[in-house]
């Protein structure tokens, strides 16, 4: 899984779809839209990077009792299809976290050997003043913040600057936006550099049309994303929402038995996303 030259190391990427919103409206998703009442499916996702004989794990996805408080339903736990990919949790050295929302930070206990990475401007945001407010904390579960401290206090939680080298072919770069710390994930792959979004595009719709999410900190920088989205890809088929339900049929199934489960996001889509738009 994945190859290794010097200083060329490339990923293969799992999509892992573990959960599903299927009664969302678009009036939920994009800040004044013209059709509110008709509905756009959520999907959600993590994701694993495979290469250079390591594995690197993008956020933890949502915790069951977590999904059920939000409206959400699981649909696989994305820490059984870590395993189901030869992954072993118990094994993995480092864990990305986009940020803390908890539909991102539902398993972090899943992974007891590893370091998690975070932007500062993330962990300031959600132990700061802006928490006073309920439109900024409410996505937040005060317990995986309460975690996410004791890994700092415990030296298992580096919090970083705006641009960080997290392996060789792989990077995170912040573009706030959705929250004060979220980060995009940049990744080398056999077909050229990825960009995993995160939910700094939760649908390729934000792109496409140059609208912004529904649930935001900080609106122009949530727009000035799409900019650097664009220019860390390779091209906009080398770039990943984190909730579109159009990417489980846009890219290969990981193998038979995981179709409709996880897809290979370092693969071509098997269309070209300009197909699909809107």
């Amino acid at each position: 899984m994945g190859e290794t030259t010097a200083d060329t190391t490339e990923y293969e990427i799992y999509a892992i779809r573990y959960g599903v919103n299927d009664g969302r409206l678009r009036g939920q998703n994009f800040i004044l839209e013209a059709r509110p009442a008709e509905p756009l499916v959520m999907d959600f996702y993590s994701w694993v990077l495979i290469g250079g004989g390591r594995a690197i794990v993008v956020d933890t996805g949502m915790h069951p009792d977590k999904a059920a408080k939000h409206g959400h339903r699981i649909l696989q736990s994305p820490v059984e299809a870590l395993k189901a990919l030869g992954v072993d949790p118990d094994a993995v050295e480092t864990v990305i976290l986009t940020h803390m929302h908890y539909d991102h930070t539902g398993h972090l206990d899943a992974f007891p050997r590893a370091r998690f990475l975070l932007q500062a401007e993330e962990m300031a945001y959600v132990t700061g003043p802006w928490m006073e407010k309920p439109w900024f904390r409410r996505a937040y579960e005060v317990d995986e913040i309460q975690r996410l401290v004791g890994y700092l206090h415990e030296g298992r939680l580096e919090l970083h600057g705006r641009d960080k080298v997290v392996a060789d072919g792989v990077s995170v770069h912040w573009v706030g936006g959705h929250c004060a710390g979220q980060e995009i994930v940049r990744v080398r792959t056999a077909r050229g550099w990825v960009v995993l979004a995160s939910d700094a595009l939760h649908y390729y719709e934000e792109y496409e049309r140059g609208v912004p999410f529904a649930v935001a900190f900080n609106l122009s920088d949530m727009i000035a994303a799409h900019d650097r989205i664009r220019a860390l890809a390779d091209s906009d088929d080398h770039v990943v929402p984190a909730h579109d339900p159009r990417i489980i049929d846009l890219y290969p199934a990981a193998s038979p038995a995981l179709q409709g489960k996880v897809v290979r996001v370092d693969l071509p889509p098997l269309r070209p996303v300009a197909e699909i738009a809107g």
